[in-house]
């Protein structure tokens, strides 16, 4: 079986590291007001969408499997008043996507199944917990595509 440890150990940081790459391409292609502003009367920003992944990951990788001690306030993810630049939100969210990605390596066959328990989720061992975070990552993208989309539409009016 170490074989597959070792294989869940990489594509799950592979993963990560994807998700990571993605974001960081949507990112480039917006400025730094457009990462802030919402262009839609409802939804997020770009960048409250990052703080918010950032938080996810810090919280239930980092506290809840690394032991990082990170306490979350998930309000403020989406309601920051005073944001860092887009550029050091990014780097916040490598430096979080970096924890996750160590903490993955980090985990033995065993320490998969260990119970998980965290608020807002029912995940129950550690790789279901992993596994939904790469994918909250993913319907973020998603969100994050369709931003990038209406503000190349609105510059090309």
């Amino acid at each position: 079986m170490p074989e597959l440890e070792d294989t869940l150990g990489t594509v799950l940081a592979g993963r990560y590291f994807a998700n990571l790459t993605r974001i960081r391409e949507l990112a480039a292609t917006i400025t730094e007001k457009q990462f802030w502003t919402r262009p839609f009367p409802y939804g997020n920003s770009f960048g409250h969408l990052v703080l918010h992944l950032t938080g996810n990951l810090n919280y239930y990788i980092g506290a809840r499997i690394a032991n990082t001690g990170y306490i979350r306030d998930r309000e403020r993810e989406f309601t920051e008043p005073n944001p860092p630049s887009k550029e050091d939100a990014l780097k916040q969210l490598d430096a979080a996507v970096a924890m996750v990605m160590e903490a993955i390596r980090a985990q033995s066959a065993s320490d998969w199944s260990k119970p998980y328990s965290g608020v807002g989720t029912n995940c129950s061992n550690r790789l279901d917990i992993a596994m939904q975070c790469a994918a909250h990552m993913q319907h973020h993208i998603g969100q994050m595509i369709d931003l990038g989309y209406e503000w190349r539409r609105q510059a090309a009016q």
